[in-house]
C-alpha cells in the first residue's frame, strides 16, 4: 500500500511541474487551429483567460527570483511567445502583419533574460509556432518567408544576447554577489558577536541598525545552539527527525523554530497548538508517546502520508508556562523509554536556558551599545564650541540614541525670562525656529521651573497640555517629554522630543536621555564662557567695540581685499577735545560716560560693514570698506554733529546736588587707501596727522589728509 502512495504522489509531483509547459504546447496548438478557421468563443476565452493566467503566475515567480531555473525560463518564455502570436494572428488574420515585428521583440526580450539552453530551446518553439502557423494556414508565399523569419530572429536573439544579456549578466551577478557578502557578513557577525561588542567606531549607526543587527545575531544563536542539541538527539537515539515548535504569543499557533531532518516532506507551518500530537502535549502538559503509526496516521508537520512509526511530543516550559512543544520521531517501532524521555526533557531544558542566555546577552549588548552611544554623543558635544554648533550637536545626537519623529532644543533668557526655539528637527521648523514667548504653564516653562522632565512617563496629550503655547505647537504625538538643561540648577533650556510611538520614553530611555541633557547643558555653559572669553579678548570691556588687538588683524584683512579687488578704502581717528579737562573736572566716571556715548555714536552712525574699535583712552578707529574721502567726511561729520548735540549726566551730582551736564567735542582725522598710503601704518600715520591737523585747527572739526600740505612733516605730540 505504501509504495503504491509513494508513486501516486511523485506522479502527482511530476504533472504538477510539467502543467505550464504542457499548457503552453496546447494552447500554441490553439493559435494554430485558430489560424484556419475562427474557433467557439466558449474556447477561445477560456483558452485566453488560461494563457494570461498562467503567464501572469510564473512571471511573478520568475521576478522574484535573482536568477531563475531553466525550467522556469521555458514556462515563461513559451507562454510569453504564444501570447504574442495570438495577438499577431488575432489582430491581423496572418502572420507577415503589422504586429508581425512583435516576434522578434519577444525573441529579443526571452533571449536577454532567459539562460542561453532555454534561449535555443524558445527560438525552437518559436520557429516551430511560426511555421506551423504558416502551415496550417495553407500560406504558400508565407512559407517561402520562413527562412527569413528565422533568421531575423535568430539575429535579434544574438544581439540581445551580446549586449542587453551581457548588461543583466552583470548586473544581476553583481547583486548576486552583494547579497552574498551581505549574508556572509551578518553570519560572521552573529559568530563573533560576543568578540566584537557593540556596533562602534566612527559615527553611531541608526538606532534601528544597531537593534537589528543585535536581534539578528540573538536569533543566529539560539538557532545554532538548538540545532546542535537536535542533531546531538538524533544521532544518539537514532532519530529520523527531530524538530522544534514555538508558540506565537497568543498561544494560538506553533511554529518551526529549528529543525534537524533528512525528510523532504516536513510543512512549514505554522501549525495549530491544539492540532494532533501538539494538542494533546499541550493539553496534557506532559510527554506523549506514539508507536505502531502507519502512512495513513496524521502527523501535523509532515505532507502526505506519514513515513515514521514512532514519535513522541514533550512540552517545553518556561517559568512554569509552556512555551513550545519538542517533537522526535523515528522510523522503527521501537518505544521511547524513560531514558529517552529524560534526555529530550533535558534538551528541552538546554534550549530554553540558550534562549535565556541569549536574551540576557542581548540586552547586556543594547546597554554596551546605548553606552557607546552616549560616549560618541559626549565626544561631539565637546567637539562644538559655539553655542550653535551644541544646539546642532544636542539635537542630531538626541535623534540617533533614540528613535525620536520630533526633536527641538529651547534657550532660555533668565534676565528677561523668555524662551527662544533655537533648533527643530522633524517639525514645522520654519514656523518654529526663532521663536520667542515669555514664561507660561506650558511645559518647556514648567520642566525648567520645577526641574523636573515633563510630562509624567512621557504620556503626551494635545487636548489637554501645551509644549511651547497654544499657537506654537509641535506635531500631534503620544509620546512627549521635555528634559531641562540645567548647570548648577541655573535654567540654560530645554530638550524637546517626541515619538509615534507610544510609551516611546519608558525609565531606560528617559534615564539616557537625562544624561545626555546633562552634557548638551555642560557644552552649552562651556560654548557661552568662550564666547565671553573671545570677547573679552577682542572686544574692549567700557565699550564692546573692538579692541586694539583685534582692530590691527581687521585692518591687516581689509587692506588686502582692497588691494586684491582694486576697492577704495578709508580710516577715521576720533579724539574727544579736552578729554582730560573733562577728567579733572568732573572726574573719571564722568569720562568712562562720556567715552561709552562716543562708542554708542560710532556703532550706531557706522555701516555694518565698517569695524570700530577704541584704541586707548579716548581715541576710537572707524575703517570703512568701499568709502573714499568725501564719503568719510560725511560719515566723520555725522558723528562730530551728534556728539556735540549730545548731552551727558555725570554720574555724581554737584556741591549744590543738582545733577551736572556737560558736553564735550571731538576732532577725527580721515586717511583714504591707496591716496594716503597702501599699508596700516601708512593710513594710520596719516589720519592720525589729519587728526593732530583738526587739533591745530581749532578742535571740533574734521579734516582729510588729502587736504594737508605735501611737505607736512611728521606729527608732532598734539594736546589732549
Amino acid at each position: 500500500m505504501a509504495p503504491l502512495v509513494v508513486l501516486v504522489l511523485k506522479l502527482r509531483r511530476l504533472g504538477r511541474a510539467a502543467l505550464p509547459l504542457l499548457s503552453a504546447i496546447g494552447l500554441g496548438a490553439i493559435v494554430v487551429a485558430s489560424t484556419a478557421s475562427p474557433l467557439s468563443l466558449w474556447i477561445e476565452a477560456p483558452a485566453s483567460a488560461l494563457l494570461l493566467g498562467l503567464l501572469a503566475a510564473r512571471a511573478s515567480r520568475r521576478s522574484r527570483a535573482i536568477e531563475g531555473t531553466l525550467r522556469l525560463d521555458l514556462e515563461v518564455g513559451a507562454l510569453f511567445t504564444v501570447l504574442v502570436y495570438a495577438i499577431v494572428t488575432r489582430s491581423d488574420g496572418a502572420l507577415d502583419g503589422r504586429l508581425y515585428p512583435l516576434v522578434y521583440v519577444c525573441v529579443g526580450l526571452v533571449s536577454a533574460f532567459a539562460r542561453p539552453i532555454a534561449t535555443v530551446l524558445l527560438l525552437a518553439f518559436a520557429l516551430g509556432l511560426d511555421a506551423s502557423v504558416r502551415h496550417w494556414a495553407m500560406l504558400a508565399s508565407s512559407l517561402d518567408r520562413l527562412a527569413y523569419a528565422g533568421a531575423f530572429m535568430v539575429v535579434f536573439a544574438s544581439f540581445n544576447a551580446l549586449l542587453l544579456r551581457a548588461e543583466i549578466a552583470r548586473a544581476r551577478s553583481a547583486l548576486k554577489d552583494r547579497i552574498q557578502a551581505e549574508v556572509e557578513k551578518l553570519r560572521d557577525d552573529a559568530r563573533s558577536y560576543r568578540l566584537l561588542g557593540a556596533p562602534g567606531g566612527g559615527r553611531a549607526s541608526s538606532r534601528a541598525n544597531d537593534e537589528e543587527r543585535l536581534v539578528r545575531s540573538g536569533v543566529e544563536e539560539i538557532h545554532q545552539s538548538v540545532l546542535f542539541a537536535l542533531r546531538l538527539l538524533r544521532q544518539a537515539m537514532n532519530l529520523h527527525t527531530a524538530v522544534l515548535l514555538w508558540q506565537n504569543d497568543a498561544g494560538t499557533h506553533l511554529r518551526i523554530s529549528e529543525l534537524s531532518t533528512d525528510d523532504p516532506n516536513v510543512a512549514e507551518g505554522p501549525f495549530l497548538a491544539g492540532d494532533g500530537i501538539f494538542g494533546a502535549a499541550i493539553t496534557q502538559r506532559e510527554a506523549v508517546a506514539l508507536r505502531g503509526l502507519e502512512p495513513r496516521h496524521k502527523l501535523p508537520y509532515y505532507t502526505g502520508p506519514c513515513p515514521v512509526r514512532a514519535a513522541l511530543a514533550l512540552p517545553v516550559f518556561e517559568h512554569g508556562s509552556i512555551r513550545g512543544v519538542l517533537v522526535l520521531d523515528r522510523l522503527t517501532d521501537e518505544p521511547f523509554g524513560l531514558k529517552e524521555q529524560e534526555l529530550a526533557m533535558e534538551a528541552c531544558r538546554y534550549a530554553v536556558r540558550a534562549i535565556q542566555n541569549e536574551r540576557v546577552f542581548v540586552q547586556l549588548e543594547r546597554a554596551k551599545v546605548e553606552q557607546g552611544r552616549l560616549y560618541r554623543a559626549v565626544e561631539s558635544l565637546n567637539a562644538a564650541t559655539t553655542e550653535a554648533e551644541v544646539v546642532e550637536s544636542g539635537l542630531r545626537t538626541a535623534r540617533e540614541i533614540t528613535s525620536v519623529d520630533f526633536a527641538a532644543v529651547t534657550l532660555y533668557d533668565e534676565s528677561q525670562k523668555a524662551h527662544e526655539i533655537r533648533a527643530v528637527s522633524g517639525g514645522d521648523e520654519a514656523n518654529l525656529v526663532g521663536q520667542r514667548y515669555k514664561q507660561n504653564a506650558g511645559l518647556v516653562s514648567m520642566a525648567l521651573e520645577n526641574k523636573h522632565p515633563l510630562p509624567y512617563r512621557g504620556e503626551y496629550d494635545e487636548k489637554r497640555q501645551v509644549v511651547f503655547t497654544k499657537k506654537l505647537a509641535p506635531p500631534s504625538m503620544p509620546s512627549m517629554i521635555v528634559l531641562p538643561m540645567l548647570v548648577h540648577d541655573k535654567p540654560l533650556g530645554t530638550l524637546v522630543l517626541g515619538s509615534r510611538r507610544r510609551a516611546a520614553f519608558g525609565d531606560a530611555a528617559r534615564s539616557t536621555l537625562e544624561v545626555l541633557t546633562s552634557h548638551v547643558a555642560v557644552s552649552l555653559a562651556n560654548a557661552r564662557m568662550m564666547r565671553r572669553l573671545e570677547e573679552m579678548a577682542t572686544l574692549d570691556g567700557m565699550t564692546g567695540l573692538y579692541n586694539k588687538r583685534a582692530m590691527l588683524e581687521i585692518a591687516d584683512q581689509k587692506i588686502k581685499a582692497a588691494k586684491r579687488f582694486g576697492r577704495k578704502l578709508s580710516v577715521l581717528v576720533t579724539d574727544i577735545d579736552h578729554f582730560k579737562k573733562v577728567n579733572d573736572t568732573y572726574g573719571h566716571d564722568a569720562g568712562d560716560v562720556i567715552i561709552k556715548g562716543l562708542g554708542e555714536i560710532l556703532r550706531r552712525e557706522r555701516r555694518a560693514t565698517d569695524a570700530t574699535a577704541r584704541f586707548g583712552g579716548e581715541e576710537f578707529v572707524v575703517i570703512c570698506e568701499e568709502t573714499d574721502t568725501r564719503g568719510a567726511m560725511l560719515l566723520a561729520e555725522r558723528v562730530r554733529e551728534e556728539l556735540g548735540k549730545t548731552i551727558f549726566h555725570a554720574p555724581k551730582p554737584g556741591p549744590d546736588g543738582q545733577p551736572v551736564t556737560i558736553r564735550v567735542t571731538c576732532s577725527i582725522g580721515v586717511a583714504s587707501f591707496p591716496e594716503a598710503g597702501e599699508t596700516w601704518e601708512d593710513l594710520f600715520k596719516a589720519a592720525d596727522e589729519a587728526l593732530y591737523a583738526s587739533k591745530r585747527g581749532g578742535r571740533n572739526r574734521v579734516t582729510a589728509h588729502a587736504a594737508l600740505p605735501r611737505a607736512a612733516g611728521s606729527k608732532a605730540q598734539h594736546a589732549a
